[in-house]
């Protein structure tokens, strides 16, 4: 977060010298907006020719200075730097340019040389990189876990076993094999035994004799 907030400190100051360059001097006393954008790319190099506001160097500061506002806003490093790159770029492309139209190029005190808006562009665009390089960019944000991952779900019934075994199925029970009751071993129906006789009980006295119990009748 801190490095963010200096990064985008950095970068704002670096579009901010870099977008007012163009209204300072140049070159002998030549303001940066009156140099046009087209001469840097054509082989008759710089003329006097004065440029209008949207066709002079101007624009490309105010295109960097557009992905820097972006880039600060979103975090994005890459839109940062890219913004010090085109400051950069167009600063060195104009001095080579107007170092072949003169021939040589000087730094006077008496502001016939090279003047400040060409040292605001270049320390705009070292700003802009620095802001980069200092920038954290966006952090990606780790998802939440759920809330019952901590309370514990209805439905938990504590840790996943680490492996699985299959349980090995007892047999089912077949027609054709034993079986066993309370008592023992079942036999076939055909081969049980017959039930045993009842144990002979004998009967009570007088019962079993001819002629039935004694009487006291004559």
């Amino acid at each position: 977060m801190v490095r963010n907030v200096l990064g985008a400190i950095l970068a704002l100051l670096g579009a901010a010298a870099a977008v007012s360059s163009p209204f300072r001097a140049w070159y002998d006393g030549r303001h940066g907006r009156y140099y046009r954008l087209g001469e840097l790319f054509s082989g008759a190099g710089v003329t006097d020719a004065r440029a209008e506001l949207f066709g002079s160097l101007f624009l490309p500061c105010v295109v960097a200075a557009a992905a820097t506002l972006i880039g600060v806003v979103l975090r994005s490093r890459l839109l940062v730097a890219f913004a010090g790159v085109v400051v950069l770029a167009f600063t060195v492309l104009w001095m080579v340019r107007v170092g072949q139209a003169e021939g040589q190029m000087v730094v006077a005190g008496d502001g016939s040389g090279l003047g400040l808006g060409v040292a605001g562009a270049a320390v705009g665009g070292v700003l802009l990189l620095l802001g980069a390089a200092v920038m954290s960019g966006r952090q990606k944000r780790q998802p939440r876990p759920p809330e019952y991952a901590d309370q514990g779900h209805a439905g938990d019934t504590g840790p996943e076993p680490t492996h699985f075994t299959d349980p090995v199925p007892p047999p089912a029970p077949t027609l054709d094999g034993p079986q066993h009751t309370l008592e023992g071993p079942m036999q076939p129906y055909g081969e049980q035994p017959p039930y045993p006789d009842p144990p002979y009980e004998e009967p009570p006295y007088g019962e079993g004799q001819q002629g039935g119990p004694p009487t006291d009748k004559p």
